[in-house]
């Protein structure tokens, strides 16, 4: 398989997974070549060093037998970013960024446009061609701190256009962005990863503030849902799991019509098992699932409870594969120019 546009993506179950090591176990590669699901995910504990990450890519897109398979990485800079030296680079958080634009919009913006051609690069050297960046979250006061500093600023046109350079210079690297985590994330007083949250925030307030910056975004190719309950569009069901939310919000609200995937199924904000919860996301309007844990029996169980690849999610998922630019070298000039833009941060 040659040529992107052949690729029959609706052939390939609706989800990204995990592994469990630095390389696919036996078990992994029988599960994977029988069930052949979409992509796969990586954390530190699948990496080593670069031979090793090229290894794995590789081997997952043949086990599964696309060698244009999605393979997705969190490399946001900061805190969140699963390669680290000495292998690779350290990025800034992207706090910096929202700095910067302070003092000077333009600077600000080809600074944020750099870094992340730079990570790109880094990733498509790997073979990693999805990055979950760039984060749209508007933090507010006394929210929780697992947005914080991974946000761009503090107001919706901050973080819009720096978002918008994020996105430019992954695609500009060949790597797909991920507009994170919609319909927003910045009110949270719970770290979804531990808990349900519940924003009580009147609907006219979220859509003159958090929405903001995913309108912005709304051309973006894919997007990750949030795993909060939005007491305005519905009381019960967290958005990832909401058909109020994803059509009424996502879908009709923002105007996203890229490919949408839920945000991890074994966080736990979500009750019930992955295999529950993945078909729940699908029913509700995700194009695809996460599940990140390389939890070999869950895996399992969730794969077989999948249905097929909806025809509309094939559809979003080849458009925005066709789409992506062919990956621009990231030169000595640009790393340098890098270099100097970050130093302008303020002390």
């Amino acid at each position: 398989m040659s040529d992107v546009k052949s690729v029959e993506w609706g052939a390939y179950a609706p989800v990204i997974v995990g592994c469990a090591g630095s390389q696919l176990t036996a078990e992994e590669r029988v599960l994977f070549g029988v069930r052949k699901p979409l992509g796969l995910i990586l954390f530190a504990r699948n990496i080593v060093d670069p031979a090793q990450v090229k290894a794995l890519v590789s081997d997952f897109r043949g086990v599964v037998g696309n060698a244009f398979a999605p393979v997705l990485i969190d490399q946001e800079g900061g805190r969140v970013a699963r390669l680290k030296p000495p292998h690779w680079p350290v990025f800034p958080r992207g706090a910096v960024f929202g700095e910067l634009y302070a003092r000077d919009p333009a600077i600000a913006e080809e600074a944020a446009y750099l870094n992340y051609r730079y990570i790109g690069a880094e990733l498509a050297a790997l073979g990693i061609d999805v990055d979950c960046a760039p984060v749209a979250d508007l933090p507010v006061e006394g929210a929780h701190d697992v947005i914080g500093d991974r946000a761009y600023g503090r107001d919706a046109d901050t973080v819009g256009l720096i978002a918008e350079a994020v996105m430019r210079g992954l695609a500009e690297a060949g790597v797909m962005p991920v507009i994170k985590h919609i319909p927003g994330h910045g009110r949270s007083h719970t770290d979804s990863h531990l808990d349900l949250p519940v924003v009580d925030t009147p609907a006219e307030v979220l859509e003159r503030s958090d929405l903001l910056p995913f309108v912005a975004l709304r051309h973006a190719p894919w997007a990750m849902t949030a795993h909060i309950v939005y007491a305005a569009y519905d009381g019960v069901l967290p958005a990832t799991l909401s058909p109020n939310v994803i059509k009424r919000v996502i879908r009709d609200r923002i105007g996203f019509d890229g490919v949408l995937i839920s945000d991890d199924l074994t966080m736990k904000a979500l009750k019930g098992s992955p295999a529950v919860t993945g078909v729940a996301s699908l029913k509700a309007g995700c194009d695809l699932v996460l599940h990140c844990s390389g939890d070999l029996p869950e895996m399992q169980a969730l794969l077989a409870a999948l249905p097929a690849m909806s025809p509309e999610a094939a559809r979003r998922i080849a458009r925005a594969r066709v789409a992506l630019p062919a990956p621009k070298p990231f030169t000595d000039a640009e790393k340098l120019r890098h270099q100097a833009l970050l130093e302008q941060v303020p002390a």
